[in-house]
């Protein structure tokens, strides 16, 4: 049965509850070799039964205290357009903790981005697993001539069966060594130094979705570096049940993601090559508010929309 709360002279009716993680396909990848993501826990945890996570975006935004009050397709319409304005905080009052493992690297990538709470496992306290990241042949990369920063295309094959076989030795060399000294009582925080950077970590790691989605802005694009763009891929894959408006309304609308992201400069070159006879048609949404926004842009572009929209 619904409870029924009262908010001032109104009486709402609270929908029943269900656990929003139960619309979970899975809830954990398995990625590179040892490497893996596992969503853990979210909140909102429970949200009204027919809705998913998205409830306390669109909670937040109206800064209402009764569920029941608007329908879902109400609720998607206000995702769309606070993505669309840049009203970020309703986003956050999302959250998702994961439970991630990946080689040290791939860590230090992952930690510039600041606005998470992260308690990794240490090697102080801690033996280290003997688990290292080792890409097959055809991950090795050659160094990408126009981008310092990346590699591009697979080196020859002889060079990454070469390294391959001396990263397996060292890897081999570096754990017995470490287990060596460790053995032989050099303390746990100077014995781990000896260990290379493709040994695994793992850690627990909340965000809120605003964050999150700019996390995975930078990680699931191209250009992202292979070995931490699959675990934004798998997060991704795996956050998109619990909140499909506000993944939708993300991927439309993000200039890293469908959408594109026009300076002065290009709006003054676009207006130009469009000329004043240009028409123009109707986006393909079923917004009211969104179609106005169209025709306010078509405006500043000294179009207008042809007759009949």
């Amino acid at each position: 049965m619904s409870d029924k709360q009262t908010r001032g002279d109104e009486e709402v009716v609270a929908l029943p509850q269900f656990d929003v993680m139960t619309l979970l396909p899975q809830r954990s990848f398995k990625l590179l070799d040892y490497g893996h993501v596992t969503l853990v826990d979210c909140m909102p945890r429970f949200a009204p039964v027919g809705f998913t996570a998205d409830a306390a975006i669109v909670q937040a935004a109206r800064v209402s205290y009764g569920d029941g009050t608007k329908k879902t397709s109400e609720d998607r319409g206000l995702i769309r357009y606070l993505m669309r304005h840049g009203h970020t905080t309703p986003f956050e009052m999302v959250e998702l903790k994961f439970h991630c493992k990946m080689p040290i690297f791939v860590a230090r990538q992952w930690i510039r981005h600041r606005t998470a709470n992260v308690n990794e496992i240490s090697g102080r306290y801690s033996i280290m697993k003997d688990e290292f990241y080792k890409p097959d042949a055809a991950g090795i990369r050659a160094q990408s001539k126009t981008n310092k920063q990346g590699g591009t295309d697979p080196i020859d094959v002889n060079t990454a069966s070469e390294y391959l076989a001396y990263l397996d030795e060292v890897c081999i060399k570096a754990y017995q060594t470490y287990e060596k000294y460790a053995g032989e009582g050099v303390s746990r925080e100077q014995a781990r130094m000896i260990l290379p950077l493709n040994l695994y970590t793992e850690w627990y790691w909340k965000i809120d979705l605003h964050n999150l989605f700019h996390f995975l802005s930078l990680r699931c694009d191209a250009h992202a570096q292979y070995d931490i763009r699959v675990f934004a891929d798998a997060m991704l894959q795996l956050i998109s049940p619990l909140v499909p408006h506000a993944v939708e309304a993300w991927n439309d609308y993000h200039f890293r993601r469908q959408a594109v992201l026009f300076t002065r400069l290009e709006v003054d070159a676009l207006r130009k090559m469009l000329g004043e006879d240009c028409k123009a048609v109707q986006i393909n949404s079923d917004n009211s508010r969104e179609k106005e926004e169209w025709k306010s842009k078509l405006t500043r572009l000294g179009l207008t929309l042809e007759s009949g929209f």
